[in-house]
């Protein structure tokens, strides 16, 4: 599925090299630099000199935009763009360069990862000289961490963003593992999918049924704002094992797996290639494939196949049915007792898993600590549970089946996998290819009817499809999805030991191969228990924030743990009070997590920001305000709430309006209004209306990333087998403060006199240091 074994050299200048590529992983993640931190801008003076040593004329756009999730930035993408020989569609390859904010990540997998297989390709791909038709341009976007919105400043604020054909995306949810590819497209899929096989990469992994439920899923990458704003289709490559590091202070290069950074240069390098000389209009089209790989090989085929092919295999199936009968090979009574052992491993593997995990998630509440699911050990007990799930379905073959009736049984799971593809060909047609390792069984089963012997060889090999195609999600889906799913992963295991029952039902001795796979099983489940524990490389997230309320006067320690440590009870004490007030105006978090508990800290004389309403007018009935809040110390982020009854018009942050934005009512979810990440100490400036019978009521939180370096406070460090918790803002320094409004004026002059003086903007929007042909 991926490269093994990576070398050590550097290799020819004329070829992709991971040592030179975790080079540049190494200089970008030195320290963490998220939008607003001084080692952002060495970042992106570092890029700039980088695309120059390559002989690129390198270009930086800036500007604010306001995401549709509510997120204010101040963007810098790194630009440059490399000729071609006509006139075509360009080829873009983006990546971004921030790392996330609050958590200490040094952005080595997301996305330093990214940024070198970039580097490193076009490197390659400049010294080889290799002739190309398109322009390729090269996007080093910002602020994707926050909200998409670098991106967002090119697609809806660059002219080169009209003359893109493709987008070639790479991205990292962890630090190890295979690299996905995903499709990203507005129609249907199948340009993408025959381009994509024409390129002929060396490690392809993907399927249809990937690209079938991220199309249902909402998505987060900097290529799905080019599709939605942009109409602009290309094909995501990102890599999710070791899902524990991502966005951790453990995202660094120690952590990210150099086989990984090497399988996204196999990518990249024949794509660019390929592409740079391909005709980027031929990847638009209305028809969906059905694709999946195998071993160096891509498959595809039309969705317009998978209810016919289903069609065939019921037919195929009906009739060997009938001819086994015929032949008096089947017995209907051993064909119905079948059911008894495939349908209790599936009811009863997937019941205990369930129960399982939830058990284990009793016995060590440490689990918890990491919100993204996937422990540790999470690798251990996938392994346990699948290898008791081959257990107990062994255990329920021994009780209810027999060699010489192996065949008779093998009817139940080739129906039940028959009807599962049935409703797949309706609801997920993505999942198409699933009736292939079907296909085989049946070709297996045909051969018995035929010449009333089971071969063993035949059964072997007649078995592969199903562990190459199948087997491979019972690891991905815990990976992907987090380990709630474990049950998924049992169930799928007794489905694709289904398949294989002509080789698991020639075992003369069930029994004890049940009992060997089930004291396996304890084994894992005793090797996780061994790792269960927290250490260096593998730390505990825990989280600690300085609330100051400027209103009470009062302030609190307060933290997202369920699990408190020695390092947050120095602060919260041993038994702290539940932190119920504080999530009154919740913060957003990918987990929606909320303060757990709270404790009375000492005030320390922080300064509060400025708050001035610059405009505050009634006209008829509508109420204009312009609010303008300006840091006294240095901050990274300011949240702005108010009431949910409050509907607000006309809203502009700092220029701008919300991308996508189609009337002037605001759409927002809860109260919140927008999270502005401060770069530069830059003031915030809010634009907008109300009704004028509408009571102002209003929120913020300005918060600065330095709780851990402020003198005020002399924090103790953390344990080294600790480390900051991701997706939520953490050490941080907090002031919470009602935006109290100023006395009215009443206007009487004509509306559009009022609206024309709103329109105008104060500031600057974009800075593009780009000139037009």
């Amino acid at each position: 599925m991926m490269p093994h074994w990576t070398s050590d050299e550097e290799g020819p200048l004329s070829e992709f090299s991971t040592k030179r590529a975790l080079k540049q992983v190494e200089a970008i993640s030195k320290q963490p630099h998220y939008v607003g931190s001084k080692e952002h801008e060495v970042v992106a003076n570092y890029l700039v000199k980088e695309l120059n040593k390559l002989g690129l004329e390198t270009s930086v756009q800036e500007g604010y935009t306001l995401s549709d999730w509510g997120n204010l930035v101040q963007s810098k993408n790194i630009l440059a763009r490399i000729k071609g020989t006509s006139n075509s569609k360009a080829l873009l390859l983006l990546t971004h360069y921030d790392s996330a904010p609050h958590s200490y990540s040094k952005g080595a997998s997301d996305a330093g990862s990214g940024v070198a297989t970039i580097l490193e390709s076009v490197r390659a791909f400049l010294y080889s000289k290799t002739p190309h038709k398109n322009d390729i341009i090269i996007l080093f976007s910002d602020a994707e961490e926050l909200g998409l919105n670098g991106a967002a400043l090119f697609v809806t604020k660059h002219h080169w963003a009209k003359e893109i054909g493709l987008v070639l995306n790479f991205e990292a949810r962890g630090s190890s593992g295979p690299s996905y590819m995903l499709m990203e497209t507005n129609k249907g899929n199948a340009g993408l999918v025959k381009e994509f096989a024409a390129a002929k990469t060396t490690f392809p992994v993907s399927n249809s049924l990937m690209y079938s439920i991220y199309k249902m899923l909402p998505n987060d990458t900097d290529l799905t704002v080019f599709r939605e704003q942009g109409n602009i289709q290309g094909y995501n490559f990102a890599f999710i094992d070791d899902h524990f590091n991502y966005h951790t202070a453990q995202d660094d290069i120690n952590h990210l797996n150099k086989n990984t950074l090497a399988h996204q240069g196999t990518y990249l390098m024949p794509l660019l290639n390929y592409f740079s000389n391909a005709d980027l209009n031929t990847t638009q089209a209305s028809e969906d494939h059905v694709y999946f790989t195998i071993p160096y090989t891509f498959i595809n085929y039309p969705f317009s196949w998978v209810l016919p092919m289903v069609v065939i295999a019921l037919a195929l199936f009906i009739f060997l049915l009938f001819l086994g009968r015929a032949k008096r090979i089947l017995s209907f009574r051993e064909i119905g007792i079948g059911f008894i052992p495939f349908l209790s491993s599936l009811i009863g593997t997937g019941l205990i898993t369930f129960f399982g995990w939830k058990a284990l998630l009793i016995l060590y509440p440490q689990y918890t600590d990491l919100l993204n699911g996937f422990t540790y050990n999470g690798h251990a007990y996938i392994a346990a549970f699948v290898l008791l799930a081959l257990a107990i379905t062994l255990a329920f073959y021994n009780r209810f089946s027999a060699k010489k009736v192996t065949m008779n049984h093998y009817v139940a799971p080739l129906f039940i996998w028959i009807v599962i593809n049935g409703a797949l060909a309706f609801s997920l047609q993505g999942a198409g290819f699933l009736i292939i390792p079907v296909y085989f069984g049946l070709f297996l089963f045909a051969a018995f009817i035929i010449t009333q012997k089971s071969r063993k060889i035949l059964s072997l090999t007649f078995s592969i499809p199903a562990l190459i195609i199948i087997a491979p999600f019972i690891q991905m889906f815990p990976i992907g999805l987090g380990l709630k799913v474990l049950f998924g992963s049992a169930v799928l295991t007794v489905m694709t030991f289904g398949l294989l029952l002509p080789v698991f039902g020639a075992f003369a001795k069930k029994g004890i191969w049940s009992l060997v796979f089930f004291v396996l099983a304890i084994g894992f489940f005793a090797k996780a228990h061994s790792e269960s524990g927290y250490e260096y490389g593998k730390a505990k997230s825990n989280s600690l924030l300085y609330v100051y309320n400027a209103d009470t006067d009062k302030a609190n320690w307060a933290t997202y743990d369920t699990n408190l440590d020695s390092w947050t009870k120095g602060y919260l004490g041993k038994n702290p009070k539940e932190a119920m007030a504080l999530n009154e105006t919740p913060l957003f978090s990918k987990y929606n997590s909320g303060f757990t508990y709270a404790a009375e800290a000492p005030k320390k004389g922080i300064l509060k920001p400025n708050i001035e309403f610059l405009e505050d007018r009634v006209v008829g009935n509508q109420r204009y305000l312009k609010i303008k809040i300006s840091p006294n110390r240095n901050v990274n982020r300011y949240d702005i709430f108010a009431n949910e009854k409050m509907a607000i018009h006309n809203f502009k942050a700092n220029g701008v309006t919300t991308l996508g934005q189609k009337n002037s009512l605001y759409q927002r979810k809860g109260k919140k209004i927008l999270s502005y990440y401060v770069v530069g100490n830059i003031p915030l400036e809010m634009q907008f209306s109300v009704n004028v019978a509408t009571v102002l009521d209003m929120e913020l939180m300005e918060s600065s990333f330095d709780l851990m370096t402020n003198p005020l406070f002399g924090i103790a460090k953390r344990e080294n087998w600790m480390m900051p918790t991701p997706f939520v803002l953490n050490d941080a320094v907090v002031i919470k403060q009602k935006i109290k409004p100023s006395p009215l004026s009443v206007v009487n002059t004509l509306e559009n006199t009022i609206a024309n003086s709103i329109v105008k903007d104060s500031m600057t929007v974009v800075k593009d240091s780009l000139k037009k042909p």
